[in-house]
């Protein structure tokens, strides 16, 4: 597994040319571009762009450049470009929307599952299946109250790029903005699942919230071939799904 060589800092939005940004303004571009009403055609254009983002971060990582995303989508660098007006805007879309995805994923889980295990368990399988752990911004793998603490080191987690505290091995996001309150819906409803399975006695006392968010990250791998990529997801979370089970003493 490698490190996302990513886009991820939003000290200053770039334009596409060259020229620097604030980040107000580019958020206020962004906010602008989502309410607005689009044509059709320029709907549609939209819809292949965060489709064809999804499918480029998610097989390269955040690294892939703009020009990757719009020859996936089948338009033009511009047509991108025009609706994200720099790769930290895009970047921060498709991983709020994957983080919201994730957290309605696991509220099905906690919902529809009486048994604690079956609850985790199917929360896991469902969001290694829909490919959303490679898609995780760095601020889910960062230890939450209660999580147990540190969860590695950068060159562990495949997510968008992440900075080292001095002196420590514990993740840290390189920035914290609007997207926290989606980052943290998703860690307390997770904790929740974690913290059920954990009282039942079915998971291990050490398993925390960054573990099991470490195993989406780790159980979604991209491969080439859809199929081989669906049954290697499956193995790989089958055998992670037993390394967090508790067993008898």
């Amino acid at each position: 597994m490698h490190v996302q060589d990513a886009h991820w800092s939003s000290a200053a939005a770039v334009a596409p040319g060259g020229a620097a940004m604030s980040p107000t303004v580019g958020n206020r571009r962004a906010d602008a571009a989502r309410t607005t009403p689009l044509r059709v055609d320029a709907q549609r254009n939209l819809e292949h762009v965060l489709r064809a983002a999804r499918e480029v971060f998610g097989e390269l990582g955040y690294g892939a450049p703009m020009e990757d995303v719009a020859r996936r989508a089948r338009v033009g660098v511009g047509t991108v470009y025009r609706r994200f007006p720099s790769k930290d805007v895009l970047v921060r879309r498709i991983a709020e929307e994957e983080t919201a995805r994730l957290t309605e994923q696991a509220r099905t889980a906690l919902g529809q599952e009486e048994e604690p295990w079956s609850a985790l368990s199917r929360f896991l399988r469902t969001s290694v299946a829909s490919g959303a752990g490679r898609l995780l911004p760095p601020q889910v793998l960062v230890g939450s109250a209660g999580s147990g603490g540190p969860v590695g080191s950068a060159e562990e987690a495949r997510v968008p790029q992440q900075r080292m505290q001095p002196g420590g091995g514990e993740l840290r996001p390189a920035s914290a903005g609007a997207d926290d309150a989606g980052v943290g819906a998703l860690l307390e409803v997770v904790g929740k699942l974690v913290d059920r399975a954990r009282a039942a006695g079915e998971l291990r006392a050490d398993v925390s919230v960054s573990d099991v968010l470490l195993v989406i990250a780790t159980a979604a791998p991209a491969l080439p071939d859809a199929a081989q990529q669906a049954a290697a997801s499956a193995r790989l979370l089958d055998i992670l799904l037993e390394g967090l089970r508790s067993r008898p003493a």
